[in-house]
């Protein structure tokens, strides 16, 4: 079974950093892309980074910069590093992969190039002084 289960997030000031970690089970990490995307309350879902079987990042311009995307193959794992948080990057963050499962539902993010098949329950970053 496909799963990832994400963990890292809580509350920061402004200007502080986050490593959100995710750790996946049902496949390897290292056969698929494997990124992050969130959601703000009364907002849409907004695609972060992703990065592909053959190492190529991807970052929304946004964020560029500020976030760096990882994986860890012998923990079969995926890491998001955000530095310089702002009060905006409040949201529930997702780990995702391009590993479809047996349910239809996709995900694309018009500013990345990774549709994604299978994401976590999402931990929430707070961003406050």
């Amino acid at each position: 079974q496909v799963q990832l289960v994400e963990s890292g997030g809580g509350l920061v000031q402004p200007g502080g950093s986050l490593r959100l970690s995710c750790v996946a089970s049902g496949f390897t990490v290292d056969e698929f892309a494997i990124g992050w995307f969130r959601r703000a309350p009364g907002k849409e879902r907004e695609g972060l980074a992703c990065l592909d079987s053959g190492g190529t990042a991807y970052y929304t311009d946004f964020d560029k910069g500020r976030f760096t995307v990882s994986r860890d193959s012998a923990n079969n794992s995926g890491y998001l590093q955000m530095n310089i948080l702002k009060p905006e990057d409040n949201a529930t963050y997702y780990c995702a992969s391009t590993k479809r499962t047996s349910s239809s539902t996709t995900y694309r993010p018009p500013t990345l190039p990774c549709t994604f098949g299978s994401w976590g329950q999402g931990t929430q970053v707070t961003v406050s002084s």
